[in-house]
């Protein structure tokens, strides 16, 4: 059973090393993510499942020890999911291996961690059914979400400006803050895609796993500083 949440966003800006001289643009973020998964670690789950989405051929699951590194943004920083487990051969896709880097600086210390990489396309049946099976695998399950809002916001935003984008990152905002599983799960695919919100399937994902479950939700950050919309959220 779903015992707690935790959504962040991963740009890998939110390492410092990568940030570099901008780094404090997003120690709001920072200290949001680290209270969010302290959420996680007061709520003592069995096993923690991080979740983000899959560029091609990333998809599928990540055993604790999985590593990734931030090299290919010029920084020498390697990071590794969880403290035990073995090293796989591939590397963990960029969304959770900002997670990893997350769970370090939080030096987490709780349950097992396990990644998973659902493919941006995924129907919304298809999350809501992994989320599903996910909190069903333990008696006490935490989920760390890893997903960005649209890429939308601004003329200067990775996507250009788009006018639907400011009403559909508050939407997700408003729900993740409220724990609202229907309107997560009636997310629009083709919509989150249009504005490069790849946190759909992730959050999708979360309400699966939560559906029938009393959880509050509580809303810790919501901007879009680079015109991309990041939101962190504690549910428990």
């Amino acid at each position: 059973m779903l015992v707690a949440a935790a959504v962040c966003p991963f740009p890998p800006l939110l390492v410092p090393e990568v940030a570099a001289g901008a780094a404090p643009e997003l120690d709001g973020a920072r200290a949001a993510c680290k209270d969010a998964l302290g959420v996680l670690a007061a709520a003592r789950p069995d096993r923690l499942v991080v979740v983000g989405p899959a560029g091609e051929g990333e998809e599928g699951t990540y055993a604790e020890g999985a590593r990734g590194s931030f090299r290919g943004f010029g920084v020498d920083v390697d990071v590794r999911l969880g403290a035990g487990g073995t090293a796989q051969e591939r590397e963990l896709p960029p969304a959770l291996a900002v997670a990893a880097w997350l769970l370090d600086r939080t030096r987490w210390a709780g349950a097992p961690v396990e990644g998973l990489a659902v493919p941006e396309l995924v129907a919304p049946e298809r999350c809501a059914e992994v989320g599903a099976e996910l909190a069903a695998q333990a008696e006490r399950t935490a989920l760390l979400i890893m997903g960005d809002g649209s890429a939308c916001r601004s003329v200067k935003a990775p996507g250009y400006l788009d006018e639907r984008a400011a009403d559909f990152d508050a939407e997700v905002a408003r729900a993740l803050g409220a724990a609202d599983v229907t309107a997560l799960r009636s997310l629009d695919p083709a919509l989150a895609h249009a504005l490069r919100a790849r946190g759909r399937a992730p959050w999708q994902v979360l309400a699966g796993a939560a559906e029938g479950v009393r959880l509050s939700g509580n809303l810790l950050y919501d901007e879009a500083p680079y015109g991309v919309g990041y939101m962190v959220a504690a549910w428990s």
